[in-house]
């Protein structure tokens, strides 16, 4: 099953510069495809990881990002010191590497690493429930006008544990984006942590029904 989103090729890069965690980062990315560019959401997130530390801590934890695109959120939880697994379609991976590399090596405690992962296809072979163990789940802007939402809500299922935390920024555009919230609370319990009504961005924490983590 192709996941290739048109427009998909990586052509004519740019770089915009972000400062989080204490470091000037460095993002390559590309305006012809939808996951090579940095949208709001995620610099929501980063500002969210930085202004949060205490609470949300980062260091040593095991952190998957879904959708990661450019790789600034991942880049951003890896320099406050978590264990970061990076993921995304086959066709990003290289721009996403790069701009992981470029930005993390020697500047992290860990290094991250970068992923293949077509939301609901080879999960267990990919990601086994019995050693995929992750503490957190961030996602940045992954509800949009796809045809792959409910495999995005089994890909979320599949990768959360009854002690793992969901942070998540979404873009409100159309009614799919309140369906999914709708389908996504039959699963999770749902906390709305900010929103951002110019931008139509709200910040979830999610984590498994029934399951109260402090």
């Amino acid at each position: 099953m192709a996941r290739c989103f048109v427009p998909a090729s990586i052509t004519a890069p740019s770089w915009e510069g972000f400062h989080f965690a204490g470091q000037e980062i460095r993002i390559r990315e590309a305006m012809d495809c939808y996951g090579a560019v940095v949208w709001p959401s995620a610099l929501v997130l980063c500002y969210f990881l930085e202004t949060n530390v205490k609470q949300y801590n980062m260091v040593d934890k095991n952190v998957i990002e879904i959708g990661a695109g450019t790789g600034l959120v991942s880049i951003v939880a890896s320099l406050l010191g978590a264990h970061v697994t990076a993921t995304d379609l086959p066709e990003l991976l290289g721009n996403l590497q790069y701009n992981i590399s470029r930005n993390t090596k020697m500047k992290c405690k860990h290094l991250p690493q970068v992923k293949e992962l077509s939301w609901g296809i080879a999960l267990d072979k990919n990601f086994p429930r019995s050693s995929s163990n992750f503490d957190y789940i961030l996602a940045a802007d992954v509800v949009y006008a796809h045809p792959f939402l409910e495999e995005l809500l089994i890909t979320f299922d599949h990768l959360c544990k009854e002690t793992t935390v969901i942070l998540w920024v979404m873009k409100f555009r159309l009614e799919k984006e309140n369906k999914f919230v709708d389908r996504f609370k039959e699963l999770f319990d749902l906390e709305e942590i900010s929103s951002f009504p110019s931008l139509n961005i709200k910040l979830y924490k999610a984590v498994r029904k029934n399951w109260r983590n402090a």
